[in-house]
């Protein structure tokens, strides 16, 4: 009996937190007899995955011109002809309407699953109703990853085919991985992403961490990420008196290790889509604070259960709630002992199985 076969089409195999879930999803379709591809536009991989890789990232030259674009594009048609697969789902952003209009209508072939990872539609659909109606309305689903974004899709372009699945985490990985040791010899809090921009806004997170009472209890702040904004961070830390206790460790390949250690999470993020890094941080047992923003922490943080949710962008209010954390212990351990707990329903057997039960599979 032949394997069915699905493509999972992603930017990398690395970093991001839609191409965690691309890897994550590539082991639960493996370990379920599935004929797994994973194929990539760039060449990066570093996250743990299963099935075969079609790497177009080897193909792409320093010019990256039209004509390198067109090849790459060819020989993703000619890969998707030649394995004749019943399904593709999509996990890139997706940013050029004209190549996604060809993407969607000449180069995929099969029923296709185009997700959405963040509140910032236009990352994955044009602002153009029509646009988007023309390259997603007749696909076979899009998925979004929380229900709100889900409405939030519905709303602006009237889409039928959007459902939600939520990112899925393997904690018995996560778990395994957040044991080993760090070097690290003081109290910490912690707060982990890229800041190339600064949709993290990590700028805000050094500054309320400044004001807070936390430096005064010699509790420091670490961020692990990489990114152009990095003087900035450091300048605000100066400027605020707490360069000290101000740790930028760059990108780790284990940041659950220094997740589990740290008293709390902090996310100061303009925006978001459902951050896996919160449900890591339930996993290693790590309670949060976070603002409330678009979108994902509020279907992911129970307030007062396992964090502490924040009014969206309100300084004052970020400040506040991280000293409620070093002030309030009995809140504090009561969200802590609820960590793990509230991420089960998170777990990738649960939302594998879901992912299986929107392609028919048995």
């Amino acid at each position: 009996m032949n394997k069915i076969k699905i493509a999972l089409v992603g930017y990398r195999l690395n970093r991001g937190g839609a191409e965690r879930v691309g890897a994550i999803l590539s082991t639960f379709f493996d370990n379920q007899g599935l004929d797994v591809h994973n194929i990539i536009v760039i060449d990066d991989i570093g996250y743990p995955y299963a099935g075969r890789v079609k790497n177009l990232g080897k193909l792409k030259n320093k010019t990256n011109g039209p004509f390198n674009k067109i090849k790459r594009l060819i020989a993703l048609r000619k890969y998707l002809k030649q394995h004749d697969f019943e399904y593709i789902i999509d996990f890139r952003f997706r940013i050029k309407p004209i190549q996604e209009f060809l993407i969607s209508r000449f180069i995929y072939n099969t029923k296709t699953i185009f997700t959405v990872h963040s509140a910032k539609l236009n990352s994955y659909m044009p602002n153009q109703t029509f646009l988007t109606k023309m390259i997603y309305g007749n696909c076979f689903k899009m998925v979004s990853i929380t229900k709100e974004m889900q409405l939030m899709i519905e709303q602006k372009h009237g889409l039928k085919n959007v459902t939600t699945i939520y990112n899925p985490v393997n904690i018995e990985e996560i778990t395994q991985r957040a044991g080993e040791p760090i070097s690290l010899d003081f109290e910490f809090i912690i707060g982990v992403g890229q800041y190339d921009t600064n949709v993290k806004q990590f700028d805000k997170l050094v500054y309320a961490y400044s004001q807070s009472i936390l430096p005064k209890n010699n509790i420091h702040l670490v961020i692990l990420g990489e990114g152009s904004l990095k003087p900035k961070l450091i300048e605000i830390a100066k400027e605020n008196g707490v360069e000290n206790k101000l740790h930028l460790l760059g990108y780790k390949n284990n940041p659950y290790k220094y997740i589990k250690r740290s008293k709390f999470y902090v996310l100061s993020s303009a925006h978001e889509g459902m951050p896996m890094v919160l449900l890591e941080s339930l996993v290693c047992g790590t309670p949060i604070v976070s603002f409330d923003c678009k979108t994902g922490p509020s279907e992911i943080i129970e307030d007062r259960t396992n964090g502490l949710l924040v009014e969206n962008q309100n300084i004052d209010k970020l400040i506040e709630n991280m000293n409620l954390f070093i002030t309030d212990k009995a809140l504090y351990q009561n969200c802590k002992r609820n960590t793990l707990q509230s991420a089960k329903k998170y777990s990738v057997d649960t939302i594998g199985k879901q992912w299986l039960e929107l392609m028919e599979i048995n």
